[in-house]
């Protein structure tokens, strides 16, 4: 999947599926609130304090038990995503499903979307899908000009 942020929702501009995928709630142009999933959270981890103030401040609806609703947890989440180059979202929007999200930057090394890919949340360990994503945003990013000189969340 790739989204974008529109004002305090995340749009799905591409969905992708196969036969055996986990079932997801989104299609492409559907929006979600970017406190509830993988490419949200990468997308609020990028955004202007000002405009993750404005998200903070809700309201922040509960999908599943899992769901983060508050903002002091929300907040350590984005400054991980930033740090790490990449969030797991786990079963925040449907208890059978995480994602794994990465940033897209563009030709001024911002970041203008993200990808993720979402798995069952019961039998996988998401981190193992975390270098296939990141991999895939680098990709896109390439292709789209920006010019990344380290993959965020490299070490070294």
């Amino acid at each position: 999947m790739v989204g974008v942020l529109d004002d305090l929702d995340v749009v799905y501009v591409e969905w992708i599926t196969g036969r055996a995928a986990v079932h997801v709630v989104t299609r492409a142009g559907s929006r979600l609130p970017p406190h509830a999933t993988g490419l949200g959270l990468m997308l609020l981890a990028h955004s202007a304090p000002d405009f993750v103030e404005r998200v903070l401040a809700g309201p922040l609806p509960r999908y599943t038990e899992h769901t983060i609703t508050d903002p002091v947890r929300l907040r350590q989440v984005l400054a991980n995503a930033r740090r790490d180059g990449h969030v797991i979202s786990d079963r925040q929007i449907e208890p059978i499903s995480v994602s794994v999200a990465a940033p897209i930057y563009g030709a001024d090394n911002t970041v203008v979307a993200a990808v993720s890919i979402v798995i069952p949340a019961d039998g996988t360990r998401p981190g193992r899908y975390v270098p296939a994503v990141r991999a895939a945003a680098r990709g896109i990013s390439r292709s789209i000009g920006a010019r990344l000189r380290h993959p965020p969340g490299a070490i070294g």
